[in-house]
């Protein structure tokens, strides 16, 4: 059975840091495209970082130059390097996936379980 495991969140002051890790776990072929997201309360989930198997990147606006998405793709693991948190930053982050489980099948979008992360002001 395949999964996202996530690490790393918590509560931090505003202008602090924070990194969240997510680890596949299971028995897969291949993962492509790995991703970062987050619900604030009363919102829809939101595309926080993305990056693909080559590494390259995609960010949303609001996070541009404090986050930072990397991936060991040895480890199936992806990254979160959260710099300089704002309060607005608080919201449950969730790490996705594009995974391929075996040679012959297709890719399944699958999603972590979600971590907590608050920042106060």
């Amino acid at each position: 059975q395949v999964q996202l495991v996530e690490s790393g969140g918590g509560l931090v002051q505003a202008g602090g840091s924070l990194r969240l890790s997510c680890a596949v776990s299971g028995k897969i072929f291949n993962v492509n495209v790995m991703g970062w997201y987050h619900q604030a309360p009363g919102k829809q989930r939101e595309m926080v970082a993305t990056i693909t198997s080559s590494g390259s990147t995609n960010y949303a606006d609001s996070v541009k130059g404090r986050f930072t998405i990397s991936r060991d793709n040895a480890k199936n693991t992806v990254y979160l390097q959260m710099n300089s948190l704002e309060p607005e930053d608080t919201a449950v982050y969730y790490c996705s996936a594009d995974i391929q489980r075996t040679w012959y099948e297709r890719e399944y979008h699958y999603w972590g379980q979600g971590t907590q992360v608050t920042v106060s002001s």
